[in-house]
């Protein structure tokens, strides 16, 4: 009898460090808004216009697709305004192979957002913190899954320092 209760204990505190490493190695938490702006280089709001994907090689060798995303920016809330902008995303579908990039979600034209986003040495820009620097809208300026608006968004903009 005191075998199970024994096993269930022994697999529930191997269960609890399992978990609390998987926190500690994935960095612990999120960051907020705030510390995502201070981070990036630039801030907008924009509507994906077009998506062009292509071969790339990374600065490890690795030959990737790589979509580039042209960017129709409405408001600019950090960094220098610009009206139209270039970013690349890792993965997309270039002659019938398809890379999906586990950090990174899919931009379809036609799509709006609030990008994070960092100059890349290429003269385009990359989302900062891969798929945490893009945060989609809804019809009614929300991000999607949450109750943020861009209004609290800029908000917090303003208040990180820009």
């Amino acid at each position: 009898m005191k075998r199970p209760v024994l096993a269930s204990r022994i697999f529930a505190a191997a269960l609890t460090l399992c978990s609390a490493t998987t926190v500690i190695a994935s960095g612990g938490r999120e960051p907020d808004i705030p510390e995502r702006v201070r981070g990036a280089q630039r801030v907008v709001v924009a509507q994906a216009t077009n998506a062009v994907p292509m071969w790339r090689r990374n600065a490890f060798g690795d030959q990737l697709i790589i979509t580039q995303i042209t960017l129709q920016v409405e408001e600019t809330l950090k960094g220098t305004p610009a009206s139209v902008l270039m970013m690349d995303i890792e993965g997309g579908t270039l002659n019938g192979v398809t890379l999906k990039v586990s950090s990174m979600s899919p931009l379809a034209p036609g799509e709006r957002g609030v990008f994070f986003l960092d100059q890349t040495p290429g003269g385009s820009h990359a989302p900062h913190l891969k798929g945490l620097g893009i945060l989609k809208l809804d019809d009614n300026n929300i991000v999607r899954d949450s109750t943020l608006t861009v209004g609290d968004i800029r908000r917090m903009a303003q208040g990180a320092g820009r």
